[in-house]
């Protein structure tokens, strides 16, 4: 999984690299998770195949609703690449507010959904699947805080 994260660490960094716009650099993070995401997740469950068979499609829909969560996400970073220039106050506060309420929809999300794997897995795997879910979701964040600027 080290390897896997490192990878992942590394195509993002790529792409911050080449990237010329935040609209660019967003479509190239998402393209990177999209195909390293998956294989790092069964690296890191080590999954049977009697568990793979009921794992990979809970893991497919809980994944499509995260992306549009993280939809939200980038366009909202968006929004304020867009308004960053000429941000007022209430603007900037405006967008703390959707960020905040991007981040409960997302953790009702995981909550919602770890009750789900809970159904169908022992507590110790879903732990782990959330535990890789985040790591991934650290590093893909870390990204974004250190390309988007602080409110002047």
């Amino acid at each position: 999984m080290k390897k896997l994260i490192i990878t992942l660490t590394f195509t993002l960094f790529v792409g911050i690299a080449f990237s010329q716009t935040v609209n660019d650099y967003m479509e190239v993070q998402r393209a990177a998770l999209k195909t390293e995401k998956k294989g790092i997740v069964a690296e890191a469950m080590q999954l049977t195949e009697e568990e793979s068979t009921i794992f990979w499609p809970l893991y497919n829909e809980y994944n499509e609703k995260s992306y549009i969560i993280n939809t939200k996400v980038y366009n909202l970073v968006q929004k304020y690449a867009d308004e960053f220039e000429t941000l007022t106050s209430e603007q900037a506060v405006e967008l703390w507010n959707e960020s905040m309420k991007i981040k409960n929809e997302s953790s009702k999300l995981k909550n919602t959904y770890f009750k789900k794997f809970l159904k169908i897995m022992d507590g110790k795997k879903v732990v782990r699947y959330f535990q890789t879910e985040n790591k991934i979701a650290d590093i893909v964040n870390y990204q974004i805080a250190m390309e988007v600027p602080l409110v002047e």
